[in-house]
């Protein structure tokens, strides 16, 4: 069937979510905050420094991060009203703008601080894990994940250590949900835990912010550094650190484990041992333990036997006075945040950064971490109801999904008698999607 093209006078917009979006901006301060930076050489901006930062935020709601993109939205009477900019810039406007904004050192705290309060404002606290103990923690998952950048001449890219040339930027998360706590964009060859211990001592009392429960840290054994432990101990936070075991030997830990832990049949030819270790270090106030999961295999899955025993060995640092296998299992759910890096760099577009200047692509991660955690606000107040065409039932939803189901949403914006009134296209998302407006209104 031949279809008969032409235009429109009617305002249909695609993407009647970004209406969410704005109400969540503004329910936080960033838009005084922000007027109040001042550029140098920019003494009456004709678009203010919020409007530049929305329009970004705009697009990167829409999984948008090229400052092209803009250009579609120029006359666009819906993304303008839903996000209440005075106008839409150019993608020129908006890249040089970026670069101003970039070099002023106060936006990373502006956008920090009003990211970790958002969530209480509606009604929403990160979740915590409870353990067969009925003790619950609140997980802070710090991590680096490499962005590939490759064939790029980006400033700032080289080298990272899974071998492929990028940025290696540092990024925190709090709750099961993973809420966005911290980001900070690093050249690729920047070590794992350069100055980590620093940038943990401004994530806990962001993190404390969020919530009364215990709180959890938990990191890979990239940052296995007795500073890491040392600010865990003197904040008053709980850790998870996978130990870096360097040059010690696994036959060493084997006997250790052997001597002092639990012994575990995992099958015929492989046994697995479990257990802890008090340990004290004068560079720390408080003694901490060692939790060890040692496994010894003689005979291969196959029915090998093998001539030499394999030996693995996995430690921990932990301060948790819990039953072992709790412990290794709350390491074990450490390895969700990559499904949040994922959502980061790819359901965002961020893996490859729009600037080719370091500190603005710097902004723009951060934009997109707080982006990123408005999206998981959407998701978060959409499962509390259950009537979503989406039947199956989840803790969270990708943030693909929440872009595909209640960001691009298609909508008729019609003025009345002085008021916008807007005409949801799909009825199966009616419901919820008129529920999450009231609910951020």
């Amino acid at each position: 069937m031949r279809f008969i093209i032409k235009a429109s006078h009617e305002r249909l917009t695609a993407h009647s979510g970004l209406g969410l979006i704005g109400f969540l901006l503004e329910k936080t301060d960033l838009r005084p905050k922000l007027n109040q930076l001042k550029i140098p050489g920019l003494k009456y901006p004709l678009l203010s420094h919020s409007d530049i930062v929305y329009a970004m935020i705009g697009l990167l709601a829409q999984g948008k991060s090229d400052f092209e993109h803009i250009e579609a939205f120029r006359e666009d009477d819906f993304f303008q009203y839903a996000l209440q900019l005075k106008s839409v810039p150019s993608a020129a406007r908006l890249r040089q703008r970026l670069d101003g904004l970039a070099q002023i050192r106060k936006w990373r705290n502006i956008l920090l601080d009003e990211m970790v309060r958002l969530p209480r404002k509606v009604g929403l606290e990160p979740s915590a894990i409870k353990l067969n103990s009925g003790t619950c923690y609140v997980p802070i998952d710090v991590d680096v994940s490499p962005f590939d950048n490759t064939d790029t001449h980006k400033e700032g890219v080289s080298r990272t250590y899974k071998g492929c040339d990028g940025y290696a930027p540092l990024l925190a998360y709090i709750g099961r949900e993973g809420y966005g706590l911290y980001a900070e964009l690093r050249e690729g060859r920047t070590h794992v835990q350069k100055e980590v211990d620093q940038k943990l001592r401004e994530m806990i009392p962001r993190a404390k912010s969020m919530t009364e429960k215990p709180l959890l840290l938990r990191m890979d054994a990239g940052n296995d550094a007795l500073n890491n432990l040392a600010v865990c101990q003197e904040e008053g936070v709980h850790f998870i650190i996978k130990r870096n075991l360097r040059r010690e030997s696994p036959e060493a830990w084997l006997a250790i484990a052997q001597d002092q832990g639990k012994a575990t049949v995992i099958r015929e030819g492989c046994t697995r041992y479990t257990g802890k270790i008090r340990v004290t270090d004068p560079g720390l106030p408080q003694p901490v333990y060692q939790v060890f999961d040692v496994r010894e295999t003689t005979i291969a899955k196959d029915g090998q036997i093998l001539l030499i025993p394999e030996i693995t060995v996995d430690v921990y640092w932990t301060d948790l006075d819990e039953d072992v296998a709790d412990i290794i299992d709350l390491y074990h759910d450490h390895a969700t945040c990559e499904q949040f890096h994922s959502e980061l760099k790819t359901d965002l577009d961020l893996e490859r950064l729009p600037s080719g200047k370091f500190a603005t692509n710097d902004l723009v991660l951060c934009l997109g971490l707080f982006t990123y955690t408005l999206l998981r606000i959407i998701s978060q107040e959409s499962l509390r109801v259950n009537d979503s065409p989406l039947r199956k039932k989840v803790q969270r939803r990708r943030i693909r999904t929440v872009i595909q189901t209640l960001i691009t949403l298609a909508a008729k914006m019609v003025t009345h008698a002085r008021r916008q009134y807007l005409y949801i296209g799909s009825r199966a998302w009616l419901t919820p999607f008129k529920r999450l407006y009231q609910a951020f209104a």
